[in-house]
């Protein structure tokens, strides 16, 4: 569903700037790139997050605490 609503609004916008529309074709993917290692760094973050939870709330766990 998002892809067709994608494909509307870039078909629109080649008929109302055909440009601007092959602009967008060559520029996204290039920031989609430029944004990957910013999102693996996300994950990473979020992964570290999780572990201190993990072995803050351990000794609650290991006495049955919930």
């Amino acid at each position: 569903m998002r892809f067709l609503m994608l494909m509307v609004l870039w078909l629109i916008l080649l008929a109302v700037s055909w440009p601007l529309a092959l602009l967008a074709l060559v520029v996204l993917p290039v920031l989609c790139l430029l944004a990957l290692p910013f999102a693996i760094v996300g994950v990473a973050v979020a992964a570290v997050f999780a572990l201190i939870k993990a072995l803050l709330f351990l000794p609650a766990r290991i006495l049955g605490f919930r």
